[in-house]
C-alpha cells in the first residue's frame, strides 16, 4: 500500500470509529455491535479495508499489544474486596454458573460444528463473558427491576476479568500441550507459562504500585509508568516462557488494584479512555479480516448454537446460581434471557486465532467469526426483544421518575432527604469522601466518583432515574454532568443551582442557560445562598394542601421567606419547580420548600433537613 492508501485507511478507521460510538449513544445500543458491523461492511462487504495489506507483519504484535493493554484495564476493576458485597447469587453465576455455560457451549460447538475437543473447549471460555459495556446501555433500555440491574451490573463487571484469566488459562494449556512431547511435557510447559505469568504478573504490579505509594514518580506520570510496564511486563513474560504475556498483564491488573493505599482511579480513567480508543479500532480491523465465506458455509449449525447458547447455556446458569434465593421466578426468566456477549470474548479471540491458525490447528480459523456471530446474535436479539419481555414479566421499572444529584454536600443531602420523602429514589454523586461519608452517615445512596467519567459509564446504577439535579459547588461540574446526562435523561429534566463564581459573571464567561440546565426552585436560589440558609437555621418542609388550608392559605404565611423547591401531584407526579414555571397546586398536593426563620411552619409541617448545616 502506499503512504496516501495507509493514511487514508487510518482516517477512514478512526471515522468510522466515531460514528459507530456516536450512533451506538444516540440508539442506546452496544457500541460493540456497530463498530463490528462497520468493519464487516468496509472488509468482507466492500473490500475498502484491508488489515493484512496495511499492517503487513506488524498485525500480530499490534493485535497482541492492544489486547493486552484491554486485558489490563478489564482486570484493574476487580476489587476482591467487594467480592463479599455482590451476593450468593452474583457468586454462584461468576462460578458455577459461568462453568455450567464453558460445558455446554464446548459440547454444543464440538458436535454441532465438529470442532477439536481443544478449539471447541476455548470457544466456550471465550464466549462465557458478558462484560459492562454490553450490559450496561441493554439495561438503560429495558429498565429492569433494581434486583435484577444490579445482578446483571456486577456479574458483567466481575466476570470480565475472570473470564480474560480463564481463556488464557485454556490457551496456555493447548499451547503446551502441542509440541507432541506427551501430556508429561505438556503440562510441564502449561506449568511454566502458568509460574510465568503469575510471578511477573505480580512483580510489575507490585513493582509499579511502590512507585505509586513512595511518590517516586509525580501524578502526571502515572499513567505513562503503568502504560510502559503493562507493555514491558507483556513483552518480558512472553521471552521468557512463550504465550505468557496475556496472563502476566492480567494478574498484573488484578494485583495492583488489590494493593492497600494504592489509589489506581487516575490510572482507570486513563486507561478507559485509552482501552475505548483500541476497542472501536480494533473491532473494525478484526471484523474486517471475518471470512464470511467460512462462517456462512457452516449453515444453520451456527444458528443451533445461538439458541443452545440463548435457551440451555444462559438458564442453565441461571438456575443453578438461584437456588434457594428469594428472587421470584419472573425476575429469574428475565435473567435468563439477558446475557449478551461483549469486548473480552471478541477482543481475545482474534490474538488466539491468528497464533492458533500459524501453528496449524484445525478449526481456529472459525474462532473469530463464531464468536462474532454469537455477539452480534445475542446482542441483537437481546437488544429487541428483552425490554418487552421485562415488561410482560412485569419485571420492569415505570417511567424513571428519581434524581440524580450532582453533589453530597449539606445542600444536596437536604434536598435528596427531601425528595426520598416523596417516595422518589435518589444517588448522589461526588469526588470528596467526606462529603460522601456524610451522606452514607444519613443513610443516602452514594456514588464516589465524577459522574461523567467512563468508569460512572459502566458502574454508575441509572435504573429508575429520569432527572439530574446539579447542586454541586463547582458550577463547572454542574453543568458538565448536565451535558452528558442530555441525552440520557432529556434537556427538559436537568436542573441545577447557580454557583456563586457563576453568578457574580458576565454572560461572556458563563455557561448557557441551554447547558447548565434549567434554575432550581422558586425563586431561584444561588448555592451560596442555600447553603447559607440551612447555616442560618432555614428548614426544609413538606406541607400537604387540604381543604382548610390551601394554596393561597401557604403564600399567605409564607410569604417571600419560601422557596418552592418541588410539588407532588395525588397521583404521585413530582414537580421540579423553576422560575418560570405557574403552578396552581390543589387540594391533596403536597409542597417541599425551603423555609426561612423566623416564619413558623403550619403545626402539622413536615420538616425533613435540619440545621445548621456547614457551607462547604
Amino acid at each position: 500500500m502506499t503512504e496516501s492508501q495507509i493514511l487514508i485507511a487510518f482516517a477512514g478507521i478512526g471515522t468510522a470509529a466515531l460514528a459507530s460510538q456516536w450512533l451506538a449513544w444516540r440508539l442506546r445500543l452496544p457500541a460493540i455491535l456497530l463498530l463490528l458491523l462497520s468493519g464487516i461492511l468496509a472488509g468482507p462487504v466492500l473490500g475498502l479495508l484491508d488489515p493484512k495489506a496495511l499492517f503487513g507483519t506488524m498485525l500480530f504484535p499490534v493485535v497482541s499489544a492492544a489486547v493486552a493493554l484491554i486485558l489490563f484495564e478489564g482486570s484493574l476493576t476487580l476489587h476482591l474486596s467487594e467480592w463479599s458485597d455482590v451476593g450468593k447469587v452474583v457468586q454462584r453465576m461468576v462460578s458455577l454458573g459461568a462453568l455450567s455455560t464453558w460445558v455446554v457451549i464446548a459440547v454444543a460447538s464440538h458436535y454441532l460444528l465438529h470442532l477439536s475437543w481443544e478449539m471447541a473447549i476455548l470457544f466456550g471460555t471465550l464466549t462465557l463473558v458478558t462484560g459492562p459495556t454490553v450490559i450496561v446501555p441493554m439495561l438503560r433500555v429495558v429498565r429492569p427491576t433494581a434486583t435484577v440491574a444490579n445482578i446483571l451490573r456486577w456479574e458483567g463487571i466481575i466476570i470480565d476479568p475472570i473470564g480474560a484469566l480463564l481463556a488464557v488459562v485454556v490457551y496456555s494449556f493447548i499451547i503446551a500441550s502441542s509440541d507432541g512431547m506427551g501430556l508429561s511435557h505438556g503440562m510441564l510447559t502449561f506449568t511454566g507459562v502458568i509460574g510465568c505469568g503469575v510471578i511477573s504478573g505480580i512483580a510489575g504490579g507490585w513493582t509499579l504500585g511502590q512507585v505509586m505509594r513512595r511518590q517516586w514518580l509525580p501524578d502526571y506520570l502515572h499513567t505513562f509508568a503503568a502504560l510502559t510496564t503493562v507493555l514491558v511486563i507483556f513483552i518480558t513474560a512472553n521471552l521468557i516462557v512463550h504465550e505468557s504475556g496475556l496472563l502476566a498483564v492480567t494478574v498484573m491488573g488484578m494485583w495492583l488494584a488489590n494493593m492497600k493505599d494504592v489509589d489506581v482511579r487516575h490510572i482507570l480513567h486513563f486507561k478507559e479512555n485509552l482501552s475505548v480508543l483500541l476497542i472501536s479500532g480494533l473491532f473494525i480491523l478484526l471484523a474486517a479480516m471475518l471470512d464470511l465465506d467460512s462462517l456462512l458455509g457452516l449453515g444453520p449449525a451456527v444458528l443451533v448454537l445461538l439458541l443452545v447458547v440463548q435457551l440451555v447455556a444462559r438458564p442453565l446458569n441461571v438456575f443453578l446460581s438461584t437456588l434457594g434465593s428469594q428472587l421470584s421466578w419472573q425476575e429469574r426468566m428475565l435473567l435468563a434471557w439477558i446475557s449478551p456477549r461483549g469486548i473480552v470474548a471478541a477482543a481475545v479471540s482474534a490474538i488466539f486465532a491468528i497464533r492458533l491458525t500459524a501453528d496449524g490447528y484445525e478449526g481456529a480459523t472459525l474462532l473469530v467469526p463464531l464468536t462474532f456471530a454469537v455477539i452480534i446474535g445475542t446482542v441483537l436479539l437481546q437488544s429487541a426483544t428483552a425490554r418487552p419481555l421485562a415488561n410482560l414479566l412485569k419485571v420492569s421499572e415505570p417511567a424513571p421518575s428519581g434524581f440524580l444529584i450532582v453533589g453530597a454536600n449539606p445542600v444536596a443531602r437536604a434536598v435528596a432527604k427531601a425528595l426520598k420523602q416523596l417516595d422518589k429514589r435518589v444517588l448522589l454523586t461526588d469526588s470528596s469522601w467526606e462529603n460522601i461519608r456524610a451522606a452514607r452517615m444519613e443513610n443516602l445512596p452514594v456514588y464516589f466518583g465524577n459522574p461523567a467519567s467512563q468508569h460512572a459509564e459502566a458502574h454508575l446504577d441509572l435504573v429508575g432515574l429520569g432527572h439530574l439535579l446539579g447542586l454541586s459547588s463547582a458550577g463547572e461540574m454542574n453543568t458538565l454532568a448536565c451535558m452528558r446526562f442530555r441525552h440520557e435523561f432529556g434537556k427538559q429534566h436537568l436542573y441545577s443551582l447557580v454557583s456563586g463564581q457563576e453568578s457574580r459573571r458576565t454572560d461572556k464567561h458563563r455557561a448557557s442557560d441551554e447547558h447548565r440546565g434549567q434554575l432550581l426552585g422558586k425563586p431561584a436560589l444561588a448555592f451560596p445562598q442555600f447553603a447559607s440558609l440551612l447555616a442560618q437555621g432555614a428548614e426544609i418542609y413538606s406541607t400537604h394542601l387540604t381543604d382548610g388550608f390551601g394554596w393561597t392559605d401557604y403564600q399567605t404565611l409564607h410569604g417571600d421567606r419560601a422557596t418552592l423547591l418541588f410539588a407532588r401531584e395525588p397521583n404521585g407526579w413530582v414537580h421540579v419547580v423553576t422560575p418560570e414555571q405557574e403552578l396552581q397546586p390543589q387540594k391533596g398536593w403536597t409542597l417541599v420548600a425551603l423555609i426561612e426563620p423566623p416564619a413558623e411552619p403550619r403545626p402539622d409541617a413536615v420538616k425533613i433537613a435540619t440545621g445548621p448545616a456547614e457551607t462547604t
